[in-house]
């Protein structure tokens, strides 16, 4: 097969970027899915479009090839660019500016004005098939439902009309920006910007989640089937499992997404990573139980992180820290991210966190960041507090103290 820029299946390019350019960093020996011809074509594509923002590496095996971005330098998710790189046929981009042009001269048609304006068109090229009236009655109805088109019914006729645009764009320029860097599906934000006459290159983020943008023809499917409360089988490994969405979860250490959702087999609430997500499958509309929500509620009440759902037992912890009386930064930091905790005063320096969550493992990054703090750790699962005075041993050694000196 000769080497084409554009792609059919964005699923197959998602899994081929995480496999060798995100996440294996694999030499080109070890593509089995396919011919190493294949790699070369996918390879070839990926270059055309990310060209400056690959890197190699040398080892014993070969050549390792991988995604290097600096988030100082780019004002842009470069990942975007995969998206208008689809396939289409000659048929369809040729339909695609004649039924638009077509409605902006004239104004609206119907079916019949539409297939005889094409055909008096059409007829002055080349000869050739002239499109059938099933195919042109299903574009229509496809830019219906992209909004790009509006449908008005005039007694037994339905008359097409381009979408009227009521909104100015250039002023929008900022949020626009700013949405397509750090918001879910902000691919939809940089198809906008492509309409501004100028970008807006001003904003530039520390931590810059680019690798989110690979999922966003997911992450839309469950946003719709959340939105339809519609029953989805998701498909992770090759395994299918029937939930229904209910929120989408985005880490603020990692970026990364994940799908909450409720068996109505199980009877219980389980989070999925959207990465691991391959495919999306719309099922039939689902009759929510009347107590879902507040379930929902009780369940989130004693969620730290993305653990919890296969058991109802809960865990205690509770943490108590000094905070000087000049320190009250400490004490407004433990109140703005204490979650599903509470705050209380012990004395004039001393305050306690307390909580009771699923996996109270899920707190450890957090609790160390009050590691010369910390002056009393207490919780029901005793491997979190032998964990945390094992990461303090080891910090200690780092520094020329000794393992067993810490209390």
């Amino acid at each position: 097969m000769a080497y084409s820029e554009l792609i059919k299946n964005f699923n197959r390019i998602r899994a081929y970027l995480r496999a060798f350019y995100v996440q294996g960093f694999r030499h080109r020996d070890e593509f089995t899915q396919k011919s190493l011809r294949s790699y070369d074509n996918e390879r070839r594509r990926v270059e055309s479009w990310l060209g400056d923002y690959m890197s190699f590496g040398q080892d014993e095996d070969g050549r390792r090839i991988f995604l290097s971005v600096d988030s100082r330098s780019i004002p842009e998710n470069p990942l975007y660019r995969a998206f208008r790189t689809r396939t289409f046929t000659d048929r369809s981009i040729m339909l695609h500016f004649h039924i638009l042009d077509l409605l902006k001269v004239t104004g609206g048609l119907s079916i019949t004005g539409m297939m005889d304006e094409l055909t008096d068109r059409l007829s002055q090229f080349e000869p050739g098939d002239l499109p059938d009236e099933s195919t042109v009655r299903k574009k229509l109805r496809e830019y219906g439902s992209l909004g790009l088109i509006r449908m008005e019914k005039q007694g037994r006729e339905t008359v097409y009309r381009l979408s009227e645009d009521h909104m100015a764009l250039p002023s929008w320029v900022e949020a626009v920006a700013y949405f397509s860097e750090s918001a879910p599906l902000g691919v939809i934000g940089s198809f906008i910007q492509n309409q501004l006459p100028d970008h807006f290159e001003k904003f530039r983020f520390k931590h810059h989640y680019i690798l989110n943008a690979l999922d966003s023809e997911i992450l839309y499917a469950l946003f719709q089937s959340i939105g339809e409360k519609r029953l989805i089988t998701i498909t992770i490994r090759r395994q299918a499992i029937h939930v229904l969405p209910l929120k989408i979860y985005i880490g603020t250490q990692t970026g990364r997404q994940y799908l909450l959702a409720w068996s109505p087999w199980k009877k219980s609430f389980s989070f999925y990573r959207a990465d691991l997500i391959d495919k999306v499958k719309s099922d039939c509309l689902q009759t929510v139980p009347e107590d879902l929500a507040n379930r929902l509620d009780a369940f989130c009440a004693h969620t730290w992180g993305v653990s919890g759902g296969e058991s109802e037992d809960r865990e205690h912890i509770e943490m108590t820290v000094f905070a000087g009386s000049d320190e009250c930064f400490i004490v407004e930091r433990l109140e703005r991210e204490k979650r599903c905790g509470t705050v209380s005063r012990v004395d004039d320096t001393h305050w306690r966190f307390s909580a009771d969550v699923y996996d109270a493992l899920e707190m450890l990054p957090w609790l160390r960041t009050f590691i010369g703090r910390v002056t009393q750790l207490q919780c029901s699962n005793e491997a979190v507090v032998a964990r945390f005075r094992e990461d303090v041993a080891e910090m200690a050694m780092m520094y020329g103290g000794v393992r067993d000196a810490v209390p």
